[in-house]
């Protein structure tokens, strides 16, 4: 069993003790979102105690675990709202930099800091139900 946790990144230290990947959290947190999918059960699979799990779901809803998305042969698509036209290049031919990023996605509308590193954003629009291009 052990080998199976270092395959999915899992640290195991001599206590005994594990350390989780955010990513891996994730997959089990999902695997309890399957349909028929029992907490306890998914607990055992993975050799985690349900109280930990659940504790896991508890941050996935509080947008603080971000979920694998689910896999389709569909194309996804967000809509695109265009407002006001862009700022005019400047003379060396670059957009000046933005202050802030808008996402908006259906009713959501989320404003970041122009910083956002674009892993993170992607994560963003995939928890929110989107598939970036």
């Amino acid at each position: 069993m052990n080998s199976f946790f270092t395959f999915l990144g899992v640290e195991i230290y001599a206590s005994g003790h594990r350390r989780w990947p955010n990513d891996v959290k994730a997959l089990v947190v999902a695997d309890t979102l399957e349909p028929g999918a029992k907490v306890n059960a998914v607990a055992d699979r993975y050799g985690v105690q349900p109280n930990q799990l659940s504790a896991w779901r508890r941050l996935a809803k509080q947008w603080k675990l971000v979920l694998p998305s689910a896999p389709t042969d569909e194309p996804v698509f967000a809509p695109l709202v265009i407002c006001d036209p862009g700022p005019a290049l400047s003379s060396c031919g670059r957009l000046p930099v933005a202050e802030q990023i808008r996402i908006v996605i259906g009713e959501v509308r989320l404003e970041l800091a122009a910083n956002t590193p674009a892993v993170r954003l992607a994560e963003i629009v995939r928890a929110l139900g989107a598939v970036p291009c």
